[in-house]
């Protein structure tokens, strides 16, 4: 079980960069937003459980530095919402928590952003109103995608092979 939840955070993890190419990002506030990461969150925050969720998060967010196709604060804006929606899954059993994922990304993820990470790192300070509206964009577009694609992967029978929620 180990070595199958380790293949799947790798390919969480690679999903979002994948998709940081086609179809991109969308640059708004100093931000590169990808709704594709937050629904990524929501599939691995459910299948993989909190820890396995934010560490392919945490990679995601390295890679898509690496290839510059992301900032700095895709670290704050991925990691608290895959960590939401993995406790939240882990509590309650119920694919609608992966709805919760803008709590993580947009209070938490954009007061992280504006106050620590974009002054640390970016050498700038960034408005937390504008930058938390942004990610919230992001973030509830992918929250809601990615209810719908694990919906329908429980449909084809594809998570019942795979669901652990942290177990």
């Amino acid at each position: 079980m180990e070595t199958r939840r380790l293949v799947l955070a790798a390919f969480f993890a690679a999903l979002p960069v994948v998709l940081s190419f086609f179809p991109g990002s969308i640059p708004v506030a100093g931000a590169k937003l990808l709704p594709w990461q937050h629904m990524t969150n929501v599939l691995a925050g459910v299948l993989l459980g909190p820890w396995y969720a934010a560490l392919a998060a945490t990679l995601a967010a390295v890679l898509r530095n690496a290839f510059g196709v992301g900032t700095v604060l895709a670290f704050p804006g991925g990691i608290p919402g895959a960590l939401v929606v993995g406790f939240a899954y882990r509590a309650w059993r119920k694919e609608w928590v992966g709805l919760l994922e803008p709590i993580g990304t947009g209070p938490v993820g954009a007061t992280i952003g504006a106050l620590l990470i974009a002054p640390a790192f970016m050498g700038r300070s960034m408005s937390l109103v504008a930058l938390m509206s942004a990610f919230l964009a992001s973030s509830v577009a992918g929250a809601i995608v990615g209810v719908v694609v694990l919906k329908a992967l429980q449909r084809l029978g594809v998570t019942q092979v795979v669901i652990d929620g942290g177990r």
